[in-house]
């Protein structure tokens, strides 16, 4: 399974590269929210590979109803996260691909190509970037922490929009980034790279692999009141652990979906 895992966000990547910086047909799902040929060229690929293999497993992906099998192995596939950096030329996106077993994550893979590092982490087994161990950073402090985040597709018109505990991190931590792919926000902490991400009203899809990816290297990942992370929940806090519950603190502070 994890080289099938392997083989599909390579051939996901392959396409999104092929296409990356050429003319698009881009369609809006929402107000902000993108989808274009080349989300649906790739998800077309990822799954053709995972089916090949397994055809009696569920699929569960961003761009297309793939039917349900009721079997006890799901694939969570996002084929393009990062489109709205995508289709703009800027290059931060990824695949990203998990497998849920009777209800829990236990392989993911978020891949960057145009980067060429593949995250990768089994349940029990580590994670690791490109064969290489990885785990979350040591920083103790919130003020000396580097944090990601990123803002919901309806931020436009909702309340509850993320802006409020944005403010209150850029005041508490060292600083914040906000790069548009939840995703690699999660493998970057995973890999130490970032102390900390939160965000709200993410999908499945955004979470899953980066939810094992962040448990496999050491990390703490939860809703904002530091309880168990539900992939189909609405709020997400991953760190490094230490500075976990000073992030849980800040978040009761703002609104909340």
């Amino acid at each position: 399974m994890r080289q099938i895992a392997i083989a599909a966000a390579k051939a996901g990547g392959r396409l999104l590269l092929q296409k990356f910086g050429c003319s698009l047909q881009v369609h809006l799902k929402g107000e902000v929210d993108l989808v274009t040929e080349a989300d649906r060229a790739s998800e077309e690929a990822i799954v053709t590979v995972i089916r090949s293999t397994f055809p009696r497993h569920d699929i569960l992906a961003e761009e297309k109803d793939h039917g349900r099998i009721c079997s006890d192995y799901r694939w969570i596939i996002d084929p393009l996260d990062g489109t709205t950096n995508y289709t703009h030329g800027f290059p931060w996106f990824a695949v990203s691909i998990a497998l849920e077993v009777r209800g829990e994550v236990t392989l993911g893979v978020v891949y960057n190509p145009f980067h060429q590092e593949l995250f990768l982490a089994e349940k029990g087994k580590g994670s690791f970037l490109n064969d290489i161990q990885i785990q979350v950073s040591s920083t103790g402090r919130l003020d000396r922490a580097l944090l990601g985040t990123g803002f919901p597709y309806d931020r436009k018109t909702s309340p509850v929009n993320n802006y409020d505990h944005f403010i209150h991190f850029q005041q508490s931590a060292q600083a914040c980034r906000r790069a548009g792919a939840a995703s690699l926000d999660l493998a970057y902490v995973a890999a130490g790279r970032l102390d900390g991400f939160w965000e709200m009203k993410l999908k499945p899809w955004d979470l899953a692999a980066g939810k094992i990816l962040i448990e496999e290297a050491g990390g703490e990942i939860s809703d904002f009141n530091g309880q168990d992370l539900d992939i189909y929940g609405r709020e997400c806090l991953a760190s490094n652990g230490f500075i976990h519950r000073d992030m849980a603190e800040i978040l009761q502070k703002g609104e909340r979906p």
